[in-house]
């Protein structure tokens, strides 16, 4: 069966004659079809909403085809110990987190784009500017290209050897996860003005020493127009970059809506105030 379900029974417990007992059931449909191991094929649209087919090899197909962790994996932390509250989410994304406390959440979003442009072969592309406004791109990285702290500022230097290996852009990116964060993200982001220009790969933010940020990672359509959108986050300390459950609409859950004119957005584990929906600069 594609949908889970939750059965209830209400039961007359004093039953003399099986005529007279009364059962009652309802039926409440979490729409996830806990075969599937994707975003796209996991999670089923609420009723009324279709998925929309993403523009082949964009990042936006790639989430949606994110493939995800088996029903009822724990988050875990960059220790690979479950975080203690494991009631926010309905699944986690299968990427590691690495065994530093760096991917948080504005990391995260970079963590995945960056993979995205590795297995598209968009090497040129990959780059990132620090807090401190300095920029430095992967093809730098791999050509030897390094930071040096000189009390509060950070210089770069160029002290290493070529190196274009996945496990050195894994070095790379811990770099940036070091030096860029939610200041830097919301810099290289383009507000998105319109609801209906809202798709996957999309961030909501709040920039800061902590801000946050959430990831869009899917959306589904009504023959009206309306869509809904699913939404992942990492989070302090670095841990699985997972979906988070809705908390304001159990009708709909795990589902949002977004609105880019809101006041708030309400999270699972945050409050977005205001609503600042963005793009990064380099997608169309």
């Amino acid at each position: 069966m594609a949908k889970k379900y939750f059965l209830v029974f209400f039961m007359l417990i004093f039953c003399f004659h099986p005529i007279s007992c009364q059962v009652v059931e309802t039926t409440v449909p979490m729409n996830i079809d806990e075969s599937k191991s994707a975003i796209r094929t996991r999670f089923l649209p609420p009723k009324g909403y279709v998925w929309e087919r993403e523009e082949r090899g964009s990042f936006s197909e790639y989430l949606v085809s994110f493939p995800l962790y088996p029903p009822s994996f724990p988050i875990r932390d960059f220790q690979q110990v479950p975080i203690e509250k494991q009631s926010h989410h309905v699944a986690v994304l299968k990427i590691d987190v690495d065994h530093k406390d760096l991917q948080q959440c504005a990391d995260a979003w970079i963590r995945l784009y960056s993979e995205y442009l590795w297995s598209q072969k968009r090497f040129g592309e990959i780059g990132f500017h620090f807090t401190s406004g300095q920029f430095l791109s992967w093809n730098d990285f791999r050509d030897g290209v390094r930071t040096i702290e000189t009390g509060r500022s950070v210089r770069f230097v160029s002290r290493g050897s070529f190196d274009d290996s996945y496990a050195n852009f894994r070095k790379y990116l811990r770099l940036v996860f070091q030096y860029a964060g939610t200041i830097s993200l919301d810099k290289e982001g383009v507000p998105v003005k319109n609801n209906s220009d809202i798709k996957p790969g999309d961030f909501v933010i709040v920039p800061g020493s902590p801000g946050h940020c959430v990831i869009v990672v899917a959306r589904v359509r009504n023959p009206a127009g309306k869509y809904l959108y699913l939404l992942a986050e990492s989070f302090m300390p670095a841990q699985d970059i997972h979906i988070l459950r809705n908390p304001t609409n159990s009708n709909i859950s795990p589902w949002y809506e977004l609105d880019v004119n809101s006041a708030e957005t309400v999270t699972a584990k945050y409050i977005f105030r205001p609503t600042s929906i963005k793009r990064f600069y380099g997608i169309k």
